[in-house]
């Protein structure tokens, strides 16, 4: 990779492929499972492409979090675990904790 990534890039990229990996997983929940019953090709042709586009994504936030972390001079699993947490629990915004 060319391009450094700040940390709330990172945290933008791994929700972006949560995001795609809950709608690989809502798809298995409508579809079924293929072996129980066979997909129509548009399913799964729907299906591919949900799961090769959360592929990319997960493939391309893995490498910059790499990155990050040898830049940073951090260790990789530190970085991983600190956007994974901030990307799925993030913090109340402060007029929302208010009310």
């Amino acid at each position: 990779m060319d391009v450094a990534h700040t940390f709330d890039d990172l945290v933008e990229m791994q929700k972006a492929a949560d995001k795609a990996h809950d709608q690989v997983r809502e798809l298995q929940d409508a579809f079924g499972r293929p072996t129980a019953t066979p997909w129509s090709p548009e399913q799964t042709d729907t299906y591919d492409k949900a799961w090769k586009n959360w592929r990319a994504l997960a493939d391309t936030i893995q490498a910059a979090v790499t990155e990050h972390a040898k830049d940073g001079g951090k260790l990789r699993f530190d970085v991983e675990a600190a956007v994974r947490t901030k990307a799925r629990h993030p913090e109340p915004k402060p007029e929302l904790a208010a009310a």
